[in-house]
C-alpha cells in the first residue's frame, strides 16, 4: 500500500473486527486462533492466552486509530472504552466487559 493513508472506514472495520474476536474469546466461542493453535484447546490455560491474544490484537488496532486520529471510542460503551484505555486486561474486565452477564451484548 506504499505511503497511502489508510480509510477511516477501513480502520473502523478492523477495529470491529477485533473487537467481535476479543468478545468471542472471552466467551469461550470459536476463533480463528482455535484453529492455528488446536492443540492448545486440551490445556486449561488456553482460554487466558486466547483472550490475551484477542486482547492485544484490540489493543494493537486502538493504538492505530489513535496515530490515524480515528475516533474509535464510539465503538464501545463508556466502561469497556475506559478498559481500553487503561489497556490492562484484569478479571474487572473479563468479568465487566459486558453490563451485565445476562445482557444481550454477547456475539454470536
Amino acid at each position: 500500500m506504499g505511503n497511502e493513508r489508510f480509510s477511516d472506514d477501513y480502520m473502523l472495520e478492523k477495529l470491529g473486527d477485533a473487537k467481535v474476536h476479543f468478545e468471542r474469546a472471552l466467551d469461550c466461542k470459536h476463533t480463528d486462533f482455535d484453529d492455528l493453535y488446536p492443540y492448545m484447546i486440551e490445556h486449561p490455560q488456553f482460554f487466558w492466552y486466547k483472550r490475551y491474544v484477542a486482547w492485544s490484537e484490540l489493543l494493537t488496532i486502538v493504538k492505530l486509530c489513535e496515530e490515524l486520529d480515528i475516533a474509535w471510542d464510539s465503538r464501545f460503551s463508556a466502561h469497556q472504552a475506559e478498559y481500553v484505555r487503561e489497556k490492562v486486561m484484569s478479571g474487572k474486565v473479563l468479568d465487566c466487559w459486558y453490563e451485565t452477564n445476562d445482557s444481550k451484548e454477547h456475539v454470536s
